[in-house]
Parts: structure tokens; sequence; C-alpha cells
């Protein structure tokens, strides 16, 4: 019996539910999520096996201008999966209009690869909207299969399956079978505490956090885990921690409780505060983040 395997990349814009199809189709929490855009900033990859295919899903950053030299980096991971796609996941909501899309969405219009354009959020309109919606993107993309669909409740999500599947070309797998994802143990650590640090602030302060865990080591029935979390301002650094101690302590009792039912361990989590001037636009930190090679 023949093997399938290939890279199927998600696009769109921020906020359209790529965090949340992702997680779906890989049946594990892969991405954060939170109604706060740019919430994803790296190209994480899922893996779904089957006996005779293998999926890598990658999920991105939402499409932007950047402002930033990580915003730059982020949309760097974005340009990188226009060339390494087997299939293409374009994802854009109920409400939402062709000529507002990016300038990736023309690209990928025009390239040879599969393309599922999923119409997300029909949960929230009428049947009839549904339809008139999907008429709409079939028209001016008629070569992708348009799918209403619902990341949410997962309506349709069988049939993107089997969609994805038949575009797949024959190949031996990437990666092993029992592989769920290419990130370490230490990427979930960081991006919990940042989905964390998303939900509890507001302003400036969540996009002004890096997390970086400097420290993980099992110990039986426990993992003990440091981080550091490094902020671009030092007036931002009392903020972050709230008075006492008590927002840092909540962010922190937060994200062990996720980290437990994730591991199924008991975790002893440390947390420290850093400050790193401007560290969005300095090179040095973005390599040290992982948003550029070395």
């Amino acid at each position: 019996m023949s093997h399938k395997a290939g890279y199927v990349n998600i696009l769109g814009k921020p906020n359209v539910g790529k965090s949340t199809l992702m997680n779906a189709l890989v049946g594990e929490r892969v991405s954060i999520i939170t109604s706060k855009a740019q919430t994803t900033r790296h190209r994480i990859l899922g893996i779904v096996n089957g006996d005779d295919f293998q999926i890598i899903f990658s999920d991105l950053p939402g499409i932007i201008k950047p402002a930033y030299k990580m915003q730059e980096s982020m949309m760097d991971f974005v340009r990188t999966s226009l060339e390494d796609a087997d299939t293409f996941i374009f994802m854009v909501q109920i409400g939402d209009k062709p000529e507002n899309q990016p300038d990736e969405y023309n690209k990928i219009k025009n390239m040879k690869v599969p393309v599922v354009l999923l119409l997300n959020k029909m949960d929230i309109a009428e049947h009839d909207e549904v339809e008139q919606q999907r008429l709409i993107w079939q028209e001016d993309f008629p070569q992708a299969k348009v799918i209403p669909f619902s990341a949410k409740f997962n309506w349709n999500l069988e049939t993107l399956m089997a969609d994805l599947i038949s575009y797949l070309p024959e190949s031996e797998p990437y990666f092993g079978k029992d592989d769920w994802t290419d990130r370490p143990e230490r990427f979930f650590v960081t991006e919990v505490i940042r989905e964390k640090i998303l939900m509890n602030y507001k302003q400036e302060i969540p996009y002004s956090c890096e997390v970086v865990c400097s420290y993980f080591m099992e110990d039986g029935d426990i993992i003990k885990i440091s981080v550091e979390i490094y902020v671009e301002r030092e007036s931002q650094k009392p903020i972050l921690i709230g008075k006492n101690g008590e927002m840092l302590k909540k962010v922190g009792t937060q994200a062990r409780l996720d980290l437990e039912k994730f591991f199924g361990k008991k975790i002893f989590l440390e947390t420290h505060v850093r400050v790193s001037d401007n560290w969005r636009n300095n090179e040095s930190m973005l390599r040290k983040f992982g948003y550029r090679d070395y």
C-alpha cells in the first residue's frame, strides 16, 4: 500500500481561527489561543499520522504589516511557508471580503498548489448568509475548494481532512509516526505562560513580553521549571509583577495548572522578570528568542 505525506500550511489574517483549527486537527494543544491579535509568533508544526498518510500542519502568525523587527521575522515565517507547501489552507471568516485580503492571498491564487479556503465562524451566521458568502469566495477563487467551517465546533472537520488527504503526494513520512509536533517541551512551557500574560494584561504589556525557559528538569513525578519573562522597559516590570507580586503569581498559578494537565505531572514553576531594552528591534535578542537564525 502506498504512503502519502506532505505539508499543509495554514494562512490568514490575525484572529480568523488558525490556532483553534490547528489544535482541532492535531488533537493536541499545540497552539495558544486568545482573543488578541498576534497571539501566534512562530511557525509551529503539528503532525497527524494515519496508517497510510502523514500530514504536517503549519500554524503561522497572522499576516500583518510589520512595525518591529520581530514582526518582520514573523512574516518571514509566512513567506517561507509559501515555498514548501503541498497544500494551503487559507482561512477567512464570515463577513470578510476577497478585496480585503493580504498580498499572500493573491500569491497563492497564482500558484499551482491545491488550496482549501475555509470560511470560518459559520456558527454565527444564518444558512442563507453562509451560502451567499461561499459563492462570493468561490467566484473569486474558482480553483480553490471553499468549505464553510466552524473551528469552534469542528463543523466540517471530517470533510476538510478527507480533502487534505486526497491532495497529499505519495511520500514516505517526514517524521516519526509517534511524533505530533516538531517543538520541544520547553517551547510549550513558554507558550502557555505567554498565553496567560495575553489573557491577564492589557494594552502594550502582552506584546512587549517574551518568555524563555531557562531550566526544565523531570524528577520522578515532578517537573521543575524556571522561566524568564522579558519586558522592553523598566517601567513595565512593576506592572507585570503587580502589587505585592499578585499579578505575576496569578499568571504563574494559571500556567502551572495548565502545564500539569499538559504533562500529566506535578509542576514546580519559578518565574523571573527581566528587562531587555527594545528587544523587539534587537537582532541579538531576536536570535536568542528564536526569531532569527544564528
